[in-house]
């Protein structure tokens, strides 16, 4: 009920725009701004510094250019030329080649055709590249539009791209046979959104249990899949099961977010385990960052503490 609560509250000032603005002037100023503990930087070259930092930790990455929802076709066009610099910057700067995007972000609340034609410009360029691309689920209004674009796109060959599944979702699990059956790439994740409970499990009890199921079918019948959790409890099922079923640690890969649960990320690739990290930078990051305390509210008292030192 708590994490459902916080999840909630913090939805909410996430669409409060007295506060983004506060946010904004404050929360990237310094490179010991608030924000920057789970942003990577305003721009593509702050990224790429930061995922240096990573790979020097023998950490993987995935960058991850912020933004979502976008209202009109030149906003989202916008956002496919960013994604395009991305890329070419990415390749220029010689570190890994791994991105993630959002379809709202281009355009599919607009026109859908649009939308699929700005990520058709994306996957164009970046796969002769050798990058790969992961498209983000988002909502669940947004799950069957998603799934039906990016296996259009998987059957036309595009084959770098991979999906990302929730575990809080009553469908996910069905979906999860229906991807793996193609030989996609699946990203499992418990869900950051609020959901109701039509769709969606209401307790962390039963989200962690669809978790658990998910983990293990994909582990079983998926390719490269990428177990997408800060939960130890969850990572440590994972690898129990691994070695139970003879699953090499090199068949799968742990994935956790920029800035959160750094010790764990540095234990598992002591380990032996292929760990990568989701590095979201861009101008719009005030909506991923308010998700981000909704997950994890112990986050708040350091945040608080930032502004206060940051505007005394």
């Amino acid at each position: 009920m708590v994490d459902r609560a916080s999840k909630t509250f913090f939805h909410l000032l996430a669409q409060s725009g007295v506060l983004k603005k506060m946010a904004s002037r404050y929360g990237m100023r310094h490179p010991t701004s608030f924000a920057r503990r789970f942003i990577a930087g305003e721009t593509v070259e702050e990224a790429i510094e930061a995922a240096r930092a990573l790979e020097a930790k023998r950490l993987h990455l995935a960058l991850d250019l912020l933004g979502e929802s976008v209202t009109s076709l030149d906003t989202a066009d916008a956002a496919t030329r960013e994604y395009l610099a991305v890329i070419d910057a990415v390749t220029r700067s010689g570190i890994e080649r791994n991105i993630s995007l959002k379809l709202t972000q281009l355009g599919l609340d607009v026109d859908k055709a649009s939308a699929v034609d700005n990520l058709r410009k994306i996957l164009e360029r970046a796969e002769p590249a050798g990058f790969f691309v992961r498209i983000d689920m988002e909502n669940s209004p947004y799950a069957d539009v998603t799934l039906e674009i990016f296996e259009t796109l998987w059957q036309q060959g595009y084959r770098q791209i991979g999906v990302v599944l929730q575990s809080a979702l009553h469908r996910s699990e069905r979906d999860l046979h229906r991807i793996t059956a193609l030989g996609a790439r699946v990203r499992l994740v418990k869900g950051a959104y609020k959901e109701p409970k039509s769709v969606a499990y209401q307790t962390k009890s039963d989200v962690d249990a669809a978790y658990t199921r998910m983990m293990w079918t994909v582990l079983s019948t998926g390719h490269y899949p990428a177990i997408a959790t800060h939960d130890r409890a969850m990572i440590d099922l994972a690898r129990q099961f691994a070695r139970e079923h003879n699953i090499a640690s090199d068949q799968f890969e742990f994935q956790m977010l920029y800035g959160v649960r750094r010790d764990l990320q540095t234990s598992l690739v002591k380990e032996g385990y292929p760990v990568r990290v989701y590095v979201p930078f861009g101008r719009e990051w005030f909506p991923y960052f308010m998700r981000r305390l909704g997950e994890r509210p112990a986050n708040v008292a350091f945040v608080l503490r930032a502004i206060l030192n940051e505007s005394g």
